[in-house]
């Protein structure tokens, strides 16, 4: 087996071997958590999901995922049968039987139920949501962000949203597998995937930033994943009065690009070095990724601090 690198390196903890798993309510050791086969997301990918953050006790940016979440449950028509409210206290009830603080990532996973037969007919389903919660300790290995990524530019398109919305948060993932799969194959980390009009849209799991002349450009958006840091990323930039774009741009910049970089809710700011076997810049972590990277880490300090 190939060796794994990439944005979601984490520095190696055994107390992983003994989390507690929410599974609708009741909570069950790591290698007893499971779910039923008719389930809607193992059967048809029929579900959506969320990724946070714990920071000494505090889950950053808390409301924007959750609104995004709120988003996606509209977008596919699927009634979670909850409120926020009840949703965090579910979230809080898998951290405290963990007895978790700080670099905690949580993921939580809602599908639309148990089915009577294999089938993507909702009116087949026969049981209220899934929800699942796994909570565990997760620190980005900081070797992995120091060295960066090598990204390598997938065939596999960002869709267009009248047909799966790239902006939605769902367990259909499978073209972005593919896409890395590609990536893994050509020797690279992960993959960059253009939107259906051939300009650079984000990443197989990140969004994608480049650095030109001082300035920092990412995607128009409509093609991707509406990253939460991807969006806090852009808000330093504007707050700090750096110059900073969402545009349409081609491999054409990105290959003259000074800096690249992806973001994501796990690794936050991490350099790409080299796009389809070409360096990027001098090829290491660039002086505007650094500045964000220690910008971003400042803004979460501020919201743990306000939480407080």
């Amino acid at each position: 087996m190939l060796p794994v690198h990439g944005t979601h390196n984490a520095l190696q903890d055994d107390r992983n071997k003994e989390v507690l798993i929410y599974i609708n309510g009741e909570l069950f050791p790591r290698n007893e958590a499971k779910i039923s086969v008719f389930d809607s997301g193992y059967l048809v990918g029929d579900g959506i999901w969320e990724a946070l953050r714990l920071h000494e006790g505090v889950l950053v940016f808390l409301e924007e995922h959750l609104n995004r979440l709120w988003t996606a449950a509209a977008t596919v028509g699927m009634d979670l049968k909850m409120t926020k409210e009840q949703l965090l206290k579910k979230i809080w009830k898998t951290i405290e039987a963990n007895d978790m603080y700080d670099n905690v990532h949580v993921r939580f996973m809602i599908t639309r139920g148990i089915k009577k037969t294999p089938s993507q007919d909702p009116r087949l389903t026969i049981s209220g949501p899934n929800l699942v919660i796994i909570a565990e300790h997760k620190k980005a290995d900081p070797n992995s962000q120091e060295k960066g990524i090598t990204l390598f530019t997938s065939t596999i398109r960002r869709g267009s949203p009248d047909y799966l919305d790239p902006r939605l948060n769902c367990h259909s993932k499978l073209h972005e597998v593919m896409a890395l799969v590609q990536a893994i194959e050509a020797g690279a980390d992960e993959a960059l995937m253009l939107d259906i009009n051939g300009f650079v849209s984000t990443c197989n799991a990140t969004n994608f930033f480049m650095v030109k002349n001082d300035e920092v450009w990412t995607s128009t958006g409509q093609y991707c994943m509406n990253g939460i840091t991807r969006g806090n990323i852009i808000r330093v930039c504007r707050e700090q009065n750096i110059p900073c774009f969402e545009r349409n741009f081609s491999l054409f910049d990105v290959y003259g690009a000074d800096e690249a970089f992806v973001t994501g809710t796990f690794g936050g700011v991490t350099p790409v070095t080299h796009v389809d076997g070409r360096q990027i810049g001098e090829g290491r972590f660039g002086t505007m990724a650094r500045r964000l990277s220690h910008l971003y880490h400042e803004l979460i300090k501020s919201e743990v601090a306000k939480a407080k």
